[in-house]
C-alpha cells in the first residue's frame, strides 16, 4: 500500500458487533466512532480482523481506533491476538492510537499488561469519570473538566497496565479508565461514541428483570466530553499528518 502522508487513512479496526436490535436501528460500533469523530479530513477505512480483513503496516496509515467488543480479550481467539500482535508493532512504530473498551483491553495486554474479568463484575450504565494529575498536560485529555460522565458497560478490564504506562481517569469501579502509552496510543474503558440510545439499549439488553435495571436506564445522560474524545483524536491526527506532509 503506497501512500503519502496527506491520504493515508484513519483505520477503524472493527473488534465486534453491537446488539442487532441496536444495529437495525442506529447502526453498529463503526458507524458511531465514524459519527464522533466529526467532520475530519482523513479518509475513514473500516478493517474487520475478524473476517480475515488485512491491517495495513503502520506506514500505510495515519492512525488507528479499535473498537468495543462482546468478545473477551482472556478467550485467546486467533483473530485477537494476531489484532494485539498487530497493536503492539504499531505502537512501537509511533502510530496513534486509540482503543474503545475492548479495544483499550487488547491494547494493554498487547503491550505487556493483563486483561481479565473484573473482579466486581459488569460495570453498566453512565458513570461519573475522574481524571488523574497525569491528564491535565495529556494530548488528547487536557482541558476537560476533572469530572465528567460517560457510558460504560465492561465485564473485563486492563487489570494490569503495560509497564510505563500513564494512568489517566479512574473510578470507584475502575482504576484505569483510560491510559496512555508513549505520547502516542490510548486506551479509554468507556465508550465515547455511545450515544443515549445505545447506552439505553445496553441497559435494557443487560438489566432486564434487575431490581435496578430501572434506576440504570434513568441515570443514562448526555456524555459530551466523554464523545469529544474521538474528535479530539481525529484533530491530533490530522496536526501530525499536517506537519508530515
Amino acid at each position: 500500500m503506497d501512500t503519502s502522508p496527506l491520504d493515508r487513512p484513519l483505520v477503524i479496526v472493527k473488534a465486534g458487533d453491537s446488539h442487532a436490535s441496536l444495529v437495525e436501528a442506529q447502526g453498529n460500533f463503526e458507524h458511531w466512532i465514524a459519527r464522533e469523530l466529526g467532520d475530519t479530513t482523513l479518509p475513514v477505512v473500516v478493517l474487520d480482523p475478524r473476517r480475515g480483513d488485512t491491517l495495513p503496516a503502520p506506514e500505510a496509515m495515519a492512525a488507528a481506533v479499535v473498537t468495543g467488543s462482546h468478545a473477551m480479550v482472556s478467550h485467546r481467539e486467533a483473530w485477537s491476538e494476531a489484532t494485539g500482535r498487530w497493536l503492539a508493532m504499531a505502537a512501537r512504530a509511533g502510530t496513534p492510537l486509540l482503543g474503545i473498551c475492548y479495544g483499550h483491553q487488547l491494547l494493554a495486554d498487547a503491550l505487556g499488561g493483563r486483561a481479565d474479568d473484573h473482579p466486581q463484575g459488569l460495570e453498566l450504565g453512565t458513570v461519573v469519570v475522574d481524571l488523574l494529575p497525569a491528564a491535565a498536560d495529556d494530548p488528547l485529555f487536557a482541558g476537560l473538566p476533572s469530572h465528567f460522565p460517560a457510558h460504560v458497560v465492561h465485564r473485563q478490564s486492563a487489570l494490569q497496565l503495560p509497564a510505563g504506562a500513564v494512568r489517566l481517569a479512574s473510578n470507584a469501579w475502575e482504576p484505569n479508565q483510560a491510559f496512555r502509552v508513549g505520547d502516542h496510543a490510548w486506551g479509554v474503558q468507556f465508550h465515547p461514541e455511545f450515544d443515549d440510545d445505545a447506552m439505553r439499549g445496553y441497559v435494557d439488553a443487560l438489566a432486564a428483570g434487575q431490581p435496578d435495571a430501572q434506576a440504570l436506564r434513568a441515570q443514562v445522560r448526555p456524555t459530551p466530553e466523554a464523545a469529544s474524545l474521538l474528535r479530539r483524536f481525529a484533530e491530533l491526527v490530522e496536526r501530525r499528518e499536517a506537519a508530515a506532509a
